[in-house]
């Protein structure tokens, strides 16, 4: 029977989700099948894969054959090396303490990536929101200098318009002077010439 390892789509439109499956090559692609190794989520960051280590070595060890994405899958968790590491053994290649050296070192080596890529993750967040801050303390800035520069303008233009009256009633005043002290001689002038009348007509009687 040609077996297959491959993945089984499950999940809503535009959320994949996938079952690793063991299934017969003959079946459709979502089918029965013979046993469930795991999951592949590819929506999260970085993609989240379950695998059940053990089995799926049994799998690949009886001639199971794998899909280019399920392949991707068990190498990124070590199901091929140690597949191959073991082919070794059997060769006379490799013992298995040195089997189980190399994959130990192969594991230590993917954990200490893969805390680095964590790293850098966490560290690119850090500097995003610095460039953020920095971008919002700019904007802020460039606002209030905006703003200060509105209400500067404003108070000129108030200065202005103070100085424009004030030069407005200076000119006013003189001519206003002017056009009253006529008006002052006249009234005071028919009051003085009354005594003097009053003085003549008095012997006439």
């Amino acid at each position: 029977m040609p077996t297959r390892i491959r993945l089984q789509r499950k999940g809503k439109k535009g959320q994949p989700f996938y079952h690793v499956v063991v299934a017969d090559g003959r079946a459709p692609r979502d089918g029965k099948f013979i046993e469930r190794l795991g999951t592949y989520n590819p929506m999260t960051h970085p993609a989240t894969v379950e695998i059940n280590f053990d089995r799926a070595l049994y799998w690949v060890q009886v001639g199971a054959s794998p899909s280019d994405t399920a392949r991707s899958l068990l190498s990124a968790e070590g199901v091929m090396l140690k597949h191959h590491l073991i082919k070794g053994v059997a060769k006379g290649a490799l013992t298995e303490e040195q089997v189980e050296e190399r994959f130990n070192a192969w594991k230590e080596e993917k954990k200490a990536k893969l805390e680095q890529a964590s790293k850098e993750k966490e560290l690119t967040k850090k500097e995003q929101l610095k460039k953020r801050i920095e971008a919002e303390r700019l904007v802020k800035e460039a606002r209030e200098a905006e703003l200060a520069k509105k209400r500067a303008k404003d108070s000129l233009k108030a200065e202005d318009a103070a100085e424009e009256a004030a030069e407005e009633v200076a000119e006013e005043a003189p001519e206003k002077a002017a056009e009253q002290a006529p008006e002052k001689a006249a009234e005071e002038t028919p009051k003085e010439q009354a005594p003097e009348q009053s003085s003549e007509e008095t012997p006439a009687e």
